[in-house]
């Protein structure tokens, strides 16, 4: 009962701070352009250190999205590519170069540079080239989140010890 305590709890909290983080950075123009910084992607690094974040990631997507200009498609579209960002990010924790997951920041970049970028391009002019621009624009946002700030990010949470202290299956 503890354990499961413990992941709703965690999973709950990482869906607020996803949503909060994804308003931050639409108040700042950087939340749903074909460039996003959402601050709350480096949070899609999370699986690494508990299983707990995936259900709260897609959660965390799922009501940020609800105020996306994109509507319907974005919420489904944009909470899947989370998913399978999450999954595939918890699945490569373990696939370490130097005590770093580098591996593990490569989901949200692709699964939200292809999904994403999908989207983008079918909601605009839907010329074949076009979706490549769109996809990489979205992987190129991705990137710097994920991969730039995401390596420091993981070493600060590993650092802090948060998830070895308090987790339910890492």
């Amino acid at each position: 009962m503890k354990k499961t305590t413990l992941f709703i709890t965690q999973a709950a909290v990482i869906a607020a701070l996803y949503v909060a983080l994804t308003y931050v950075s639409n108040m700042m123009g950087l939340a749903y352009n074909s460039v996003q910084f959402r601050i709350s992607e480096i949070l899609t690094l999370l699986p690494i250190f508990t299983p707990a974040a995936i259900p709260g990631l897609t959660l965390g997507c799922v009501i940020a999205n609800l105020s996306s200009p994109f509507g319907l498609i974005d919420i489904v579209c944009g909470s899947a590519a989370t998913l399978f960002a999450a999954l595939s990010t918890r699945a490569l924790r373990n696939v370490q170069i130097k005590n770093t997951p580098f591996l593990a920041t490569l989901p949200p970049v692709l699964f939200n540079g292809l999904i994403v970028g999908l989207e983008l391009w079918y909601l605009g002019d839907k010329t074949p080239s076009l979706f490549f621009i769109s996809a990489l624009q979205v992987m190129a946002g991705e990137a710097v989140i994920c991969i730039i700030a995401g390596i420091p990010f993981i070493h600060a949470v590993r650092k802090t010890k948060i998830f070895s202290k308090l987790s339910p299956a890492v």
